[in-house]
């Protein structure tokens, strides 16, 4: 009888510890898109292998606080979702925005118009109209704010927008052009007082700002587009003496400024300018960086450099895209392989050819953004977020690839792989998350992570090999193995 005792305390004994190591296995949702077909795929079955390398996470250490993931409003995209029918718009905007989308929460739009406009317009018009009193953002309500006023009404956590000018119009110009030459001095104060009124224009249609940045591409972009040139001295100034004082005259002194907004190997003249002093300090809230100077290079040092700084200022990715490309219709693969030109594979100089090689569209989005969210960037926008099947419309014919490509003329809809790597980061990463500290053993994986407010981690991993990779992911001393497709990226809700 006591030989059955023990025995069956034994068996017991057994399960328990049998239960108990089930238990520390760690819980994990495995989001995955890959070049193999998956868009935004759970996967719950893994390939059967041993581990060949180790993703440890530690939430005890933590980086910068995100502010968000989204795109740009532009009035080519406004206008392409009116063209369609009442379905594929909201089906656009609820995949962008909708509680079951991508959740973008951190959005751009532009002041006056841009190269991503139908043509050129401004909302001050009138020479010397000093005080703006013919001030009207008209040219906006048929297609831009209806945009903008429905993504609101789609989102259910809300998202913040900041506004860009590529220019101020051509009469408060030394050249007196749209693109080109700088801020005439004597208008100094009639553009700070343009920021004011497009606020107070936008509110009244329902609409609130979050901040700006100060010029879109203050270096100049080619003589091609709108465009306004600021040496950083210059802009400081503007926003010390002039765009700063204002907007606390009008009790708008808590919009977010964001100065430079141009590509990231200028960025120590830019912050050494814009943090020169206490009051400088005061007047910028951040920094707003482009990708376009390669298609590959993170500038590691120029971010670290920015952040050490201005610690505690936002850093912020406000502009990306596939850019000097007619959108491939319809072909996912196509944006996996390595086919894919940027404007400097034609146009730089011959000592930066090196750094505009061909590239993989969803490469370089994947790539870019945890490159830079594992170096300080707390936010990053793309740019239009729908585009037609040339790459347009714009007035400039300047053409470009969005994560969503639209035949207006057929009313169809194409969602690219690009919609769907942009949705692995702007839907499980959310504002105020926290970006927390990760080891990888495996170099060739790369790898970011975050803790949300509620408690979440989403940990992402990029795979551009050509094998499947099988790896331990590892928190708290309890793991779990996880396999990750050939040219995939997933992200692992823990």
């Amino acid at each position: 009888m006591k030989n059955l005792i023990l025995i069956q305390l034994l068996i017991i004994a057994i399960v328990m510890n049998s239960c108990s190591k089930e238990e520390k296995q760690l819980s994990a949702q495995v989001i995955e898109t890959s070049r193999s077909g998956n868009k935004l795929t759970e996967i719950k079955e893994f390939k059967q292998a041993n581990p060949t390398s180790s993703i440890s996470i530690d939430t005890s250490k933590t980086y910068q606080t995100y502010t968000g993931f989204g795109g740009a409003f532009t009035e080519s995209s406004a206008y392409l979702l009116n063209r369609l029918s009442k379905a594929n718009r909201d089906k656009i905007i609820n995949a962008y925005f909708g509680p079951d989308g991508a959740r973008y929460s951190l959005t751009r739009t532009h002041m006056n118009s841009c190269d991503f406009s139908l043509d050129q317009y401004s909302y001050a018009p009138v020479k010397d109209d000093m005080r703006l009193e013919n001030f009207s953002v008209a040219e906006d309500t048929a297609d831009l704010i209806p945009f903008i006023k429905d993504a609101m009404k789609a989102s259910k956590d809300g998202f913040k927008i900041f506004a860009s000018p590529w220019t101020a119009p051509p009469w408060m110009k030394t050249n007196e052009d749209w693109v080109g030459g700088e801020l005439d001095p004597k208008y100094y104060e009639t553009w700070a007082l343009f920021f004011s009124k497009y606020v107070d224009a936008y509110k009244d249609k329902g609409i609130d700002i979050w901040g700006f940045t100060v010029e879109n591409e203050p270096l100049g972009n080619g003589n091609n587009w709108e465009s306004m040139h600021y040496t950083p001295k210059q802009m400081t100034d503007f926003v010390v003496n002039h765009l700063g004082p204002q907007l606390e005259k009008d009790g708008k002194g808590d919009l977010v400024i964001l100065g430079y907004d141009q590509n990231r190997s200028h960025l120590k003249e830019w912050v050494d300018e814009m943090y020169r002093d206490d009051i400088s300090k005061k007047y910028f809230d951040g920094t707003a960086v482009h990708w376009y100077d390669s298609t590959f290079k993170i500038y590691e040092d120029e971010l670290e450099y920015a952040h050490d700084k201005a610690p505690e200022k936002y850093l912020i990715e406000t502009e990306g895209c596939i850019d000097a490309q007619v959108p491939v219709w319809k072909d996912d693969d196509w944006y996996w392989r390595k086919e894919a030109t940027d404007w400097g594979y034609t146009w730089a100089k011959e000592e930066n050819k090196h750094l505009h090689p061909k590239y993989s569209p969803a490469y370089r989005y994947a790539r870019d953004i945890i490159g830079t969210m594992n170096n300080w960037v707390d936010g990053w926008v793309d740019w239009n977020m729908v585009l037609d099947r040339k790459g347009g419309p714009n007035w400039f014919e300047n053409w470009c690839v969005a994560p969503v490509i639209v035949d207006p003329d057929q009313d169809e809809v194409y969602f690219t792989p690009l919609y769907y790597v942009m949705a692995h980061f702007s839907k499980y990463v959310r504002p105020d998350a926290k970006r927390i500290h990760h080891q990888s053993s495996d170099k060739d994986l790369q790898v970011t992570a975050a803790q949300n407010p509620d408690g979440s981690i989403a940990v992402i991993v990029f795979n551009p090999n050509k094998e499947t990779k099988v790896f331990d992911l590892k928190h708290n001393n309890v793991s779990k193995t996880i396999s990750i497709s050939p040219q995939a990226l997933q992200t692992i809700i823990l």
